[in-house]
C-alpha cells in the first residue's frame, strides 16, 4: 500500500508479478482493516518524511504519521496481526551524545516549531505500539532509522546523497547548507533490508526497538567532496545559509551517530557497504 508521495510505481516494476499493489492512503480505515486481516505480518512503512516535506507542511506530516500509524496498530490488534513499526532516529532529537543507544533519553525542541513535528509523532508511534505490546500482548517491533540511502531514492524532498549525486552527474553546483560541518552517517538501503528481515524473523524483536545505521560518520562538507570525486565530476560547492534553504522553525542536529551494538549482539546484523558503494550505486541509478 503506498500513496506514491514520495515513490513511484516504476519501482515495482521488477517485481509487479510477485505482489498486490494497492494505490491508497494509510489514513483510509477501511482499506487498512481488509490489507491487515489478509496478511500474515505487516510491515509499517508508511510516513511522510523528508525535512522539506515536515518543515513546509507540518501539519500533513503529523497527520499521516500519528493518526496513520494509530490506524495501523488498531486493525493489527483486531485481528493479532504481528507489525513492524518504522521509527527514526529524528526520536533523539537534540540529544548529541555520541554513538546514541536505543536508551537513550530525547531532547527535543519548541513543540511549535515545525522542525520537531516529526520527532514527535514517531515517538508517539512508538508509545502507542509499544503499550500496545504491554498491556494487549500485540507482538510489535520497532527499527529506528538513521539516514536509509540507495539508488531510486529522490532528493527533492530533502535527502542530501541523491541531492548531491543528481547535481554532480549535470556538473551543476552542490549545494551544502549551513557550515558543512554536520556530522551525518548513511547506510545503504541493501542493509537496511537484511536488518528488517532479521528483525521480522526472530522472536527476541518482539518488544523491542533497535537502531539501524551505519555508524561510520562523515561531514556534509566531506560528502560533497567525495560525491564529486566519486562521479568523476566538475561540479562546485556553494554554501547557503540555512534560513536562505529553509523556512522559519528549521534547527539542525550537529552530529547524529547511531550505536548498532544491540541489533549485533541480539540479531548478528552489521552494515556492510560503504559510502564510496552507495554513492556508485546512485550514480549508476541515476545514469540509466
Amino acid at each position: 500500500l503506498d500513496n506514491l508521495s514520495t515513490g513511484s510505481a516504476s519501482n515495482l516494476s521488477g517485481i509487479k508479478e510477485k505482489i498486490t499493489f494497492h494505490e491508497g492512503n494509510i489514513l483510509d480505515k477501511s482499506v487498512i482493516d481488509k490489507l491487515v486481516s489478509e496478511s500474515d505480518f505487516v510491515v509499517h512503512l508508511a510516513a511522510a518524511l523528508g525535512v522539506l516535506n515536515i518543515v513546509n507542511k507540518p501539519l500533513v506530516s503529523l497527520r499521516t504519521n500519528l493518526q496513520g500509524s494509530e490506524v495501523v496498530l488498531e486493525a493489527c490488534d483486531k485481528y493479532r496481526k504481528p507489525v513492524l513499526i518504522a521509527s527514526t532516529s529524528e526520536i533523539y532529537g537534540k540529544n548529541d551524545k555520541v554513538p546514541l543507544s536505543e536508551e537513550d533519553d530525547r531532547i527535543i525542541g519548541h513543540p511549535l516549531k515545525s522542525r520537531w513535528s516529526y520527532s514527535e509523532a514517531k515517538a508517539v508511534d512508538e508509545s502507542l505500539a509499544y503499550f500496545y505490546y504491554l498491556e494487549n500482548k500485540l507482538p510489535i517491533r520497532i527499527v529506528r532509522f538513521f539516514n536509509t540511502v540507495g539508488p531510486r531514492q529522490v532528493g527533492h524532498y530533502g535527502m542530501v546523497v541523491p541531492r548531491f549525486v543528481s547535481a554532480a552527474l549535470k556538473n551543476e553546483p552542490l549545494s551544502v547548507y549551513g557550515s558543512g560541518d554536520q556530522i551525518r552517517c548513511f547506510c545503504h538501503v541493501h542493509d537496511a533490508i537484511k536488518a528488517l528481515l532479521l528483525v521480522m524473523d526472530s522472536d527476541k524483536a518482539i518488544g523491542q526497538v533497535f537502531n539501524v545505521g551505519n555508524n561510520q560518520q562523515i561531514s556534509i562538507m566531506d560528502l560533497a567532496n567525495k560525491v564529486i570525486e566519486t562521479t568523476n565530476s566538475s561540479s562546485k560547492i556553494e554554501k547557503i545559509a540555512y534560513e536562505d534553504a529553509y523556512p522559519d522553525g528549521f534547527e539542525d542536529m550537529q552530529r547524529r551517530v547511531p550505536d548498532i551494538s544491540k541489533i549485533k549482539q541480539v540479531l548478528g546484523w552489521t552494515p556492510e557497504i560503504n559510502l564510496d558503494q552507495i554513492i556508485k550505486d546512485i550514480a549508476a541509478f541515476n545514469s540509466k
